[in-house]
C-alpha cells in the first residue's frame, strides 16, 4: 500500500527593476543600489587554466576545477562564499526573525492525514507536536460484523494505535532522514520502505516485521527506488540502481525462506532506461516500466506465481508510452500512440485500449476511449466497479469515473461523452488536483486533494455510485489576515462536518461545492491571463495579490517558473506566501511555459529539445506582461526557479537585460552543456531527451545558444541574485551554482556582481533538510533577500 503523504509547506518569494518600460527591456543601466555591500567584498576563487572542446570549438573554463568536490580548496571556497552571504544579510536578521514568528503562527498544532481504510485496518500519519516528521500509524476497525468486532476487541487490538514507521527517530539516530516509499504487505503483515540517512538519494531497502515490532536483519539492500508485493504477502519485487543512480535491475526475495535469496528477474541494459515496479491495484499483476523520459516498454508477472517467469504486453516505441492497469481478465492500457489500425488518431494526448490477459499482443488491443477535440487523458485509476480518468481541458485539471465493465464495440473506440462520465465537482478553475492513495481496489470511493492560491488543501471523497461527494479534511490556516502582524485567528478546522450534494447530470454544482471547503478570495485575489509569447502562442499565467494591498504600477512581484520534463508548476495553496501577500507583494506563476506541463499535449514537445528556447521566451513573456499590464512596478520585478527551472530564470537574465531587479535560483541547473556531455552523471543520458545530446552537433548548437552558464554578458549589470545550493545534491552538482557565482563576478559589472550571493547548505541534498518547521527559516532568508533588495522592507 502507498500511504497519503502530509505535504511539506511549499514556499514562494519576491523581487524588483530599474527606470521606464523602454530603458527596462533595450538597456542595461547600472542601477543605484539602496542598500550597503558589506566589507570586504566577496571571496575570489582561484582560476586554473581549462580549455573545453567540442564540434571543433576551443574555449577556457576556469573554474572547471570546482567540479572536483573533495578538493579542500572548493570546499573553503563555499565556507567563505557563505560567510559573505551572511554579512550580505546581517541588517535583515531581525526582519527574518519576524518572518519565521509570522509563518510558524500560520502552522496548525495538529496536522494528520485522515485514516483510509484497507481490508480492516485505518492507516494514517501525522506530525507529533515540536517534531519535523511524521508518524506512520494504523488501527484496527473492523467492518464486517459484530463477532469479527468482539474477535478485536478480546484480542485488545480494536481501535489501538500501531506506529509503523516513526521518521523523527531516524532522523535522531542519523541526523538526516528521507524516506522514498513506504509498501505494506497484502496480509497487512510486513512494511517494506527506502530510507536515504545521509541526503545522497542512494536510498537503502528495510523490511519490519509489524506483528512483532522489528526488522529482518537479512533485507538490507542499498540502492533500492521502488518495490511491490507479490499476493503471498512474502515475496517482495525490488529495483537496484548502478553506480550512476539508475534504476536498471529488478530482483525478486522470499522473506519467509530458510535460504533468502535475490534472484535477477529483469536487467535494463540501455543507460537510457529507468526500470520501476509496483502492483495493479487488483494485486493480480506486477508490473515492470523500463522507460525513458519520453518512451516505454511494459512487463507484467503474475502475482499468484511470482517467479513464473515475465510476459512483455507493450513493445518499445520511441516517443510513445504506456501504463497498464487490470481489470476482470483485462489489461487496460494508457498509451499516447494508436495500438491497432482501426482508427483514426491525431497524436495529441493519450487514450484508453484494452485486450485480454490471455492475448496481449500489440496487434489484438482494441481501442476504448478516445479524448474528445479540447480535452486529453492524463491518467487512470482502476477501481472494481469503475474507471477514473484525469483529464487536461484546455489546460484545466478535472476527474471522472466511468462505470466497469466498459462495453463498446471490438471494432471502434468511442469518445468520453459516449459513457455516461461523472464529472467530479471542483471549486474553481485555478484548482489543482492530486489524487489520494486510493489503495482498496474494491471502494466505491475515491480521494482526491484540491488546492488553489487561496484555498487550502482539501481533501474530498467522491462516492462514484452515488455520484456524490464529502469534504474529509480540510487544512487548518491560522492568523489569516492582511494586517502584518495581526492576531486574527481565521482558520479552517481540521476535519470539516461532512456534507453530500448531488451532482445533477454530471455537472458540477460550484455553489453547493463552495458550501463544503473555505477559501480566501476574500482577501486575496486570484486571476488567469493569457499572454502572448514571442510567436504568437497563448501561455498561461496565473496572478496573486492582496485586494486591499495592491495598487497599479507600485508594487514588488515575484514570477515563479520550471517548463520542464512536462511538469506542471506547482501552485497550490502556501501558507507562507502570505507574508508576501501581506505587504504588498504580487506573486506570480507562469505555470503553463512550454516544455513543461500544460494546455494540450504537445506543450511538453514544443518546449524541450531544440524548441527549448520557447520556454524561456515564455517565462520572459509573462515577466513583460506583468510590467505592462501594472501588475508589478517597472523597477520591482523579480524571478524564482528551481533546480531545471533556473535554465529560465538564468537564460531570460542573459537573453532579456534588465528585465529581473532580482532573482532567486535554487539547487541550479545552469552549465548545462558540460553536466549534458559528462556521461558519469546520474541524469545526463537520460536528460539527453529533454534538452538534448551535446555530442550531436545540431543539438551541441542549440544548447549553447542558451545554457546560461555560457552566456553571461561580459561587463553586463546583473539582477541581485541569492543562489542556494546543497553539498551533497546528487543531480545537479554543487559546483554549478559556483561556477556560475565565479563567472558573474568575474564577467559582469563589478557593483552589480557583488550582490550575487552563494549560500550553500553543506549537509542537504537536492531536497533540502526538510521537515515541518526547519524550511521556515530558510524560506525567511529568502524573504528578507527579496525585501532587502528591493527596498521593499515594510511595503
Amino acid at each position: 500500500m502507498a500511504f497519503p503523504s502530509i505535504r511539506p509547506t511549499r514556499a514562494s518569494l519576491v523581487l524588483t527593476i530599474t527606470r521606464s518600460c523602454r530603458q527596462r527591456f533595450m538597456s542595461a543601466v547600472c542601477k543605484e543600489t539602496s542598500f550597503a555591500l558589506p566589507r570586504p567584498p566577496p571571496p575570489v576563487p582561484k582560476r586554473v587554466p581549462f580549455a573545453v572542446s567540442a564540434h571543433g570549438r576551443t574555449w577556457q573554463d576556469p573554474f572547471h576545477w570546482m567540479s572536483d568536490v573533495d578538493d579542500p580548496e572548493f570546499v573553503e571556497h563555499l565556507r567563505r562564499e557563505n560567510s559573505y552571504a551572511q554579512a550580505f544579510m546581517a541588517d535583515t536578521r531581525e526582519l527574518q526573525t519576524q518572518l519565521v514568528s509570522e509563518m510558524k503562527s500560520r502552522v496548525p498544532a495538529d496536522i494528520r492525514t485522515p485514516p483510509e481504510r484497507w481490508g480492516p485496518w485505518l492507516y494514517y500519519q501525522f506530525i507529533p507536536e515540536g517534531k519535523e516528521f511524521p508518524v506512520l500509524c494504523r488501527r484496527l476497525e473492523a467492518e464486517k460484523g459484530w463477532a469479527e468486532a468482539i474477535l478485536s476487541y478480546v484480542r485488545g487490538q480494536q481501535g489501538r494505535e500501531q506506529v509503523l514507521l516513526d521518521w523523527n527517530e531516524i532522523a535522531e539516530r542519523h541526523g538526516y532522514v528521507h524516506v522514498g516509499m513506504c509498501r505494506v504487505s497484502p496480509d497487512h503483515r510486513f512494511l517494506a520502505y527506502t530510507v536515504d540517512t545521509n541526503a545522497s538519494e542512494w536510498f537503502k531497502l528495510q523490511v519490519k516485521d509489524i506483528e512483532r515490532g522489528c526488522m529482518l536483519p537479512n533485507i538490507q539492500v542499498e540502492g533500492v527506488v521502488s518495490v511491490a508485493w507479490a499476493k503471498d504477502g512474502s515475496t517482495l519485487f525490488y529495483t537496484l540502481s548502478d553506480e550512476h543512480q539508475r534504476p536498471y535491475r529488478i530482483l525478486c526475495t522470499k522473506l519467509r525462506s530458510s535460504n533468502l535469496e535475490n534472484a535477477v528477474i529483469f536487467t535494463e541494459r540501455d543507460s537510457k532506461y529507468c526500470v520501476d515496479i509496483t502492483g495493479t491495484k487488483d494485486g493480480k499483476f506486477i508490473t515492470l516500466n523500463s522507460s525513458s523520459r519520453n518512451s516505454s516498454e511494459v512487463y507484467v508477472i503474475d502475482a499468484e506465481n511470482p517467479l513464473g517467469g515475465l510476459r512483455r504486453i507493450c513493445k518499445r516505441v520511441s516517443d510513445v508510452r504506456f501504463f497498464v492497469e487490470h481489470h476482470c481478465g483485462s489489461f487496460y492500457i494508457l498509451t499516447n500512440a494508436p495500438l491497432c489500425e482501426c482508427v483514426e488518431w491525431n497524436g495529441h494526448g493519450y487514450y484508453l485500449a484494452r485486450s485480454m490477459v490471455e492475448d496481449p499482443e500489440l496487434g489484438k488491443f482494441q481501442n476504448v476511449i478516445l479524448p474528445g477535440a479540447s480535452m486529453t487523458i492524463e491518467d487512470m485509476d482502476v477501481f472494481n466497479g469503475h474507471l477514473v480518468l484525469s483529464i487536461d481541458k484546455q489546460g484545466e485539471p478535472m476527474l471522472c469515473s466511468i462505470n466497469l465493465p466498459i462495453n463498446v464495440n471490438s471494432e471502434h473506440a468511442v469518445t468520453l461523452e459516449h459513457l455516461n462520465p461523472w464529472f467530479f465537482p471542483v471549486p474553481s478553475n485555478f484548482c489543482s488536483i492530486l489524487p489520494g492513495s486510493n489503495h482498496d481496489f474494491t471502494s466505491q470511493a475515491y480521494r482526491a486533494v484540491l488546492s488553489s492560491p487561496v484555498m487550502p488543501d482539501v481533501v474530498v471523497e467522491y462516492d462514484m455510485s452515488r455520484r456524490t461527494f464529502s469534504t474529509i479534511q480540510q487544512e487548518e490556516v491560522r492568523c489569516v489576515s492582511a494586517d502584518i502582524g495581526s492576531s486574527t485567528t481565521d482558520y479552517v478546522k481540521n476535519f470539516v462536518s461532512p456534507i453530500n450534494v448531488e451532482n445533477m447530470k454530471g455537472e458540477p454544482d460550484e455553489n453547493s461545492a463552495m458550501q463544503g471547503w473555505k477559501d480566501f478570495s476574500d482577501v486575496y485575489c486570484c486571476e488567469r491571463k493569457d499572454v502572448i509569447s514571442h510567436d504568437g502562442v497563448r501561455i498561461p499565467l496565473t496572478i496573486l495579490y492582496s485586494k486591499t494591498l495592491w495598487q497599479k504600477g507600485k508594487c514588488p512581484g515575484l514570477l515563479h517558473g520550471y517548463g520542464a520534463y512536462g511538469e506542471v508548476l506547482d501552485i497550490s495553496w502556501c501558507p507562507n506566501r502570505l507574508s508576501l501577500l501581506n505587504r504588498g507583494w504580487v506573486v506570480a506563476f507562469a505555470d503553463a511555459s512550454r516544455g513543461g506541463g500544460g494546455v494540450n499535449s504537445m506543450w511538453h514537445t514544443s518546449g524541450r529539445g531544440a524548441y527549448k528556447q520557447n520556454s524561456i521566451h515564455d517565462f520572459a513573456s509573462c515577466a513583460k506582461y506583468l510590467v505592462h499590464e501594472g501588475y508589478v512596478r517597472d523597477d520591482q520585478l523579480c524571478s524564482m526557479g528551481h533546480s531545471a527551472g533556473c535554465l529560465l530564470v538564468g537564460a531570460a537574465i542573459n537573453m532579456y537585460p534588465g528585465l529581473f531587479h532580482a532573482a532567486i535560483m535554487k539547487v541550479p541547473f545552469l552549465d548545462i552543456c558540460n553536466t549534458l556531455s559528462d556521461p558519469t552523471m546520474p541524469l545526463s543520458i537520460l536528460d539527453h531527451e529533454e534538452f538534448g545530446d551535446p555530442r550531436i552537433l545540431p543539438q551541441f548548437e542549440s544548447i549553447m545558444s542558451y545554457a546560461p552558464y555560457d552566456n553571461i554578458r561580459e561587463g553586463g549589470c546583473h539582477p541581485s541574485t541569492l543562489v542556494s545550493a546543497s553539498f551533497l545534491d546528487s543531480r545537479v552538482g554543487v559546483w554549478e551554482a559556483a561556477k556560475w557565482v565565479a563567472k558573474v563576478r568575474e564577467v559582469g559589472c563589478t557593483r552589480c556582481s557583488h550582490s550575487v550571493i552563494l549560500r550553500t547548505n553543506m549537509s542537504a541534498g537536492h531536497f533540502g533538510e526538510g521537515g515541518h518547521y526547519r524550511h521556515l527559516k530558510e524560506t525567511a532568508f529568502d524573504y528578507a533577500f527579496l525585501m532587502k533588495v528591493t527596498g521593499a522592507f515594510n511595503k
